[in-house]
């Protein structure tokens, strides 16, 4: 092989995510080509777009569009206020009903076996059902059932999945982290409680546990809270901007694996 194989791990964050479409956005500007990726929640869902073989700037003019009103379905809580449903539909058709092996790159999908505290990862099977697992934030979304499993949001158990991308045998691994907690937060309803208790717990699991990765890109999402969705275009731009100043620095480690494994 003539270059290394680039994978990338997108973590969990809410709306703050959709800074991974501005990253993703920046390396196709730049040429730089993603050979896998791995994803938590919003990751996941950012993840499956791309494998889909969607342009990132066609991505980030409907992500700008984005209303929650279309793809949330308010239900009786038992288990979480949101059904998922509409939610599901729209990434089917968004990834066109496809199986995540059937992806035009590997993708691996991370979620949170609620009832044995275990990872569960993705990389075959429904793309829009592993997606709508990885993104049941709990409290929030009901869980879904897969083979028997209750699975919640995949940034419970592992926000940025670094370890994943390398076990599908990335050369180079480049994360992006968009954990942060908003601090002085508008507390006003139940899912803002339950939104930024989790993201002051992510955080602090993120501290506490090394982030192996080649490169780090964390784009500077902090002043938005994680259900922003009001935000996109300026947390896409964030994303861009960041990932363009870590360009540099990815062309100097391809560099170096060229060189280091005697290749022109």
């Amino acid at each position: 092989m003539s270059r290394p194989k680039i994978g990338i791990a997108l973590g969990s964050g809410g709306a703050r995510g959709f800074a991974h479409v501005g990253v993703l956005k920046a390396f196709e500007e730049a040429g730089i080509s993603i050979d896998m990726i791995a994803g938590s929640s919003m990751g996941a869902f950012v993840a499956s777009i791309y494998g889909a073989g969607h342009n990132m700037e066609q991505f980030y003019k409907l992500a700008a569009a984005f209303q929650r009103k279309y793809f949330l379905d308010f239900t009786v809580p038992k288990m979480g206020f949101i059904a998922g449903k509409k939610i599901k539909d729209f990434i089917q058709l968004l990834t066109h009903r496809k199986n995540i092996e059937d992806l035009n790159i590997p993708i691996a999908i991370v979620a949170t076996d609620i009832n044995k505290a275990e990872k569960v990862i993705f990389t075959k099977g429904s793309v829009a059902d592993a997606v709508r697992a990885s993104i049941a934030i709990p409290g929030i979304f009901v869980p879904e059932k897969i083979n028997g499993r209750l699975l919640v949001d995949g940034g419970v158990i592992d926000r940025v999945p670094v370890s994943v991308v390398k076990d599908m045998g990335a050369d180079i691994t480049i994360a992006v982290d968009v954990a942060s907690v908003k601090k002085d937060a508008k507390i006003q309803t139940i899912f803002d409680v339950i939104m930024q208790s989790i993201d002051i717990l992510q955080l602090e699991i993120i501290d506490n546990r090394k982030m192996a990765s080649d490169i780090m890109i964390r784009p500077p999402v902090e002043k938005y809270n994680s259900k922003a969705f009001t935000n996109i275009e300026e947390i896409v731009l964030a994303g861009e901007e960041e990932a363009k100043k870590k360009i540099p620095e990815i062309l100097e480690k391809i560099r170096h694996w060229k060189e280091n494994h005697h290749e022109t």
